[in-house]
């Protein structure tokens, strides 16, 4: 297949490569339109409605809520335990350096002011099932919830296997729901007689799953709606070209809106690549997903160097960011945006998706611009300290109430003047 080929220095590149990039979710107004009756039926009916679904979407036989309940359990190969036992460590170390404490201070006229830092009560963890099954899914939502310190995790997912089932158990998830969809969603939401609301849901899913976290938002905390997974590699040709273009797969399999991007100054090292995927793509089980995902939203970029490429980088602010550069350290501080870095040509992609440590649930379509990976700080909550010493009063309270009568809110001023001379 042929690539898209786009050079820095051509004329127009700046409008391609924004066209290119751009990634812009057309709202399915029939998702929209049924997402929100399965809202509004399950607020509404409750377990009755959750049932029903589960028997329509799900082909559950289930009776009672009861009956769709499941046991975490590590009844899985040795190899695979193992494997999920190893990520799981790691995982935990890595975000147990990430927990924040409560502090505070006391001014010299005794003013006592902090920050308090509390977990959120119960979490609700959406795990996508039936043919496909995601593990790792799992520690990375509920790993950071539990080292924040959260009472209760309730996974949802329809169908969990056992491998789901193995790291829900190694990472502590309360309880198992085999439900899924959007009534899914809406039972963590909003609760049922069987099912606990939630604080916040985490959790990837697909059409009606997101939609359904967008119209539950604000009753409810979610991580994010996720756009397309994205990988963009900056080599300066050291890498060799078969394990870059093995990288640009591993996002282009995703789906057919993945996007793979490779920027480099080197033009033979380009061609390389583009022959390494050619030589490679016919053996990939999911060969037609990566080919129609590099055929619409892929390319292979010559920039003029490496500050070019990093600068660039920085401008699309990509999920994953791969620096296959002989000094990755060198060019760390040049890139300002991206979700996750991997240093160097050892540092592939799937491992961080898998068993580094770091989240895998990165912010996308450009949002590393002003958002972070999901982790600990994003199940706590920080509650503002204030404790007014009466001499401090004196003081704060003239302060207080000038800018309140300002702003013209005379109750304001007048509940600070009170405590002046008291």
């Amino acid at each position: 297949m042929k690539l898209r080929r786009l050079s820095a220095a051509a004329r127009g590149f700046d409008a391609k490569l924004a066209a290119l990039t751009r990634y812009e979710a057309s709202a399915d107004a029939k998702v929209q339109k049924t997402v929100a009756r399965i809202l509004a039926d399950v607020r509404s009916r409750g377990d009755a409605a959750v049932l029903a679904y589960a028997k329509r979407f799900d082909k559950s036989t289930a009776r009672s809520i009861a009956d769709l309940e499941i046991h975490p359990r590590t009844e899985v190969p040795a190899a695979q335990l193992e494997a999920l036992q190893a990520a799981h460590a790691r995982i935990r170390a890595f975000h147990e350096r990430q927990a924040q404490d409560s502090w505070e201070y006391t001014e010299a006229d005794g003013t006592r002011l902090g920050q308090r830092i509390t977990p959120l009560e119960r979490v609700g963890i959406y795990v996508p099932g039936g043919k496909a099954a995601y593990p790792s899914t799992v520690l990375m939502n509920a790993v950071p919830a539990k080292v924040a310190g959260v009472r209760e995790v309730v996974m949802v997912s329809p169908n969990p296997n056992s491998l789901v089932l193995a790291a829900a158990a190694l990472a502590g998830v309360d309880r198992v729901v085999g439900i899924g969809g959007a009534q899914a969603v809406a039972a963590l939401a909003y609760g049922t007689r069987s099912i606990p609301r939630v604080d916040k849901i985490v959790g990837p899913g697909n059409a009606y799953v997101a939609e359904a976290k967008r119209q539950v938002f604000g009753g409810v905390g979610i991580d994010m709606i996720a756009g397309p997974s994205e990988i963009l590699v900056l080599s300066d040709g050291t890498a060799p070209a078969e394990w870059l273009a093995m990288d640009l797969f591993s996002q282009a399999e995703h789906d057919e809106d993945a996007q793979a991007l490779l920027l480099s100054p080197d033009r033979a090292h380009l061609d390389a690549v583009e022959a390494a995927i050619n030589r490679l793509l016919g053996d990939m089980p999911r060969k037609r997903v990566i080919a129609a995902s590099l055929r619409s939203r892929g390319a292979l970029i010559q920039t003029r160097d490496l500050e070019e490429a990093c600068r660039l980088a920085s401008r699309i602010a990509p999920e994953h960011l791969e620096l296959c550069v002989a000094e990755p350290q060198r060019w760390l501080p040049e890139i300002r945006n991206a979700g996750a870095i991997f240093l160097g040509s050892y540092s592939s992609e799937a491992i961080g998706d898998y068993c580094a440590g770091p989240n895998h649930v990165l912010p996308t379509s450009g949002s590393a611009r002003f958002s972070s990976p999901l982790g600990v700080y994003d199940f706590q909550k920080r509650t503002s300290i204030v404790g007014v010493s009466q001499a401090a009063a004196q003081s704060l309270g003239r302060i207080a109430a000038v800018l309140a009568e300002g702003e013209g809110l005379s109750a304001h001023a007048r509940a600070a003047q009170m405590r002046i001379g008291k």
